[in-house]
Formats: C-alpha cells, sequence, structure tokens
C-alpha cells in the first residue's frame, strides 16, 4: 500500500510526505479475493485525496493496472461492479462495466489455507485448442449478460470451465465437497481467481443460508459468509482528525 501511495505522490510531482498506515480490511492474503489489488487501490487513493483528489479515475486505473500488471482485479476495485477488462496495444487498460442483478446472492467459501500463485499458474496448460478456446470465449460472453440479469440457469452453464478450473481444481482438496454442498441447494460454485476460495451463486437467499450453515458445519475452520456486490467501487473520505479512510 505504501509503494502505492508514494507512486501516487511520484506522478503528482508531489512531495511523499510522513505517514503513518494502518489497514483495517476483512480481505484475505493469498485467497483469490484480490487482496493486492485493494491495497494498491487504497494507497493510489490515498495519494489522491491527499493532494484534493488530483488523481482522474482514468489516472487511478493506469497506475494500478502498471503496478499489478493486469486490470483484472482492480478495475472493479476502482469502478464497483463487475468489470471486463483488457490492455490494448499500448498497453493501456481498457474495460466496460456491467451491473449484476440484485436477485443473485453469493456466497464466499473460504479454506484456512492457500494455493501457491506458482503451483496454480504451473497447473494450466501452455495452449489451449481452438474448441476450447471458443468454448472459453462464448461462455464467457454469456456469463456477463446471465449476472446481469439474473439468469442461473444460463450461470450454471456459463460455469462450465475449459480453461483454469478442472486444473486449479486438483489444488484445492475440499474443491468436491465444497461444490457438492453448493449444488445440494441449486447453488453454482466456481473458484475465485486461482484459489483457494470458492464462491457460491444461488438466486434464493434461503439456498444462500443453507449453504453457508452447512459448509460451517464441514469446515469448521474456515470463512464462509455471504456476500453482496458492491456496486460503487473506491471511496473515500477524510476524519475530522484529518485521517484517510478507505472503505
Amino acid at each position: 500500500m505504501y509503494k502505492a501511495f508514494v507512486k501516487g505522490c511520484n506522478f503528482l510531482d508531489k512531495p511523499v510526505p510522513n505517514v503513518k498506515i494502518d489497514i483495517e480490511g476483512d480481505v484475505p492474503v493469498a485467497r483469490g479475493l484480490g487482496s493486492s489489488s485493494v491495497c494498491v487501490v487504497a494507497g493510489l487513493k490515498a495519494a489522491s485525496v491527499w493532494y484534493d483528489d488530483a488523481i482522474s479515475t482514468d489516472q487511478l486505473l493506469v497506475l494500478a493496472t502498471q503496478m499489478e500488471g493486469h486490470p483484472d482485479n482492480v478495475t472493479p476495485a476502482i469502478l464497483g461492479g463487475l468489470c471486463v477488462s483488457f490492455l490494448d496495444d499500448q498497453n493501456e487498460p481498457q474495460v466496460i462495466q456491467y451491473g449484476v442483478s440484485d436477485k443473485l446472492h453469493f456466497v464466499a467459501m473460504i479454506p484456512d489455507y492457500e494455493v501457491s500463485t506458482h503451483e496454480a499458474r504451473k497447473v494450466l496448460p501452455t495452449t489451449l485448442s481452438y474448441a476450447d478456446a471458443i468454448h472459453q470465449v462464448s461462455h464467457c460472453t454469456a456469463m456477463t449478460k446471465a449476472l446481469e440479469i439474473g439468469d442461473t440457469h444460463m450461470i450454471h452453464e456459463a460455469c462450465d470451465d475449459r480453461m483454469h478450473e478442472p486444473y486449479r481444481a486438483k489444488l484445492i482438496p475440499d474443491y468436491s465437497q465444497a461444490k457438492n454442498i453448493s449444488e445440494q441447494f441449486g447453488g453454482t460454485m466456481y473458484i475465485s481467481g486461482s484459489g483457494s476460495t470458492m464462491m457460491a451463486i444461488t438466486a434464493d437467499e434461503k439456498d444462500a443460508d443453507r449453504i453457508v450453515a452447512d459448509a460451517k458445519v464441514a469446515f469448521p475452520k474456515w470463512i464462509v459468509r455471504k456476500m453482496a456486490v458492491d456496486s460503487t467501487g473506491v471511496v473515500s473520505e477524510v476524519s475530522e482528525r484529518g485521517k484517510v479512510l478507505h472503505r
């Protein structure tokens, strides 16, 4: 976070002030939930707020992408909602934002162990067949609309992944049991990022509660909780004492 704060100050050609950073966050580290992106965005936003919101949203996107190396996680952290992003020919982030239906309920099942990023990359195939590439693109495209309109049938069908989940599932010992719990109550489960977190989606709040209850019994050491989609993105406020807060 401090490196991001310094980068923001340097971008503005402003001196780096002496600061003390206290972090209160509930995004677990190394669990496939984008914790590093949260820190990067918070640091850059803090620099912007320190100097009167001098960094625009577009500039935040560019700076955060430079630090992370890709826009996948920093774009929703900055903008909120469902974001589809990529780097263009000039290595600049391009992003389009979608809404997520409020009919959907999400359950995060966060194991008490991490999946090594090195191992998560190592298990992936170096190439995909043309058929698998077509399958993946079509299913990803369908998923964005399904999430937007809350179509749980299409979400379930679109989660038939051929790019990473069949390989990374082997790195999560409890993957099959967690998936069975989710599907038992009509949920669709997928691996969040490279893992080890798994996320279940359902359109029925009672089913989401049942998934939470059963998962907590099956995995007593895990963090299992319902999640809401943040459609706002990064926000900041300054307290009366001048301390910058992020949420």
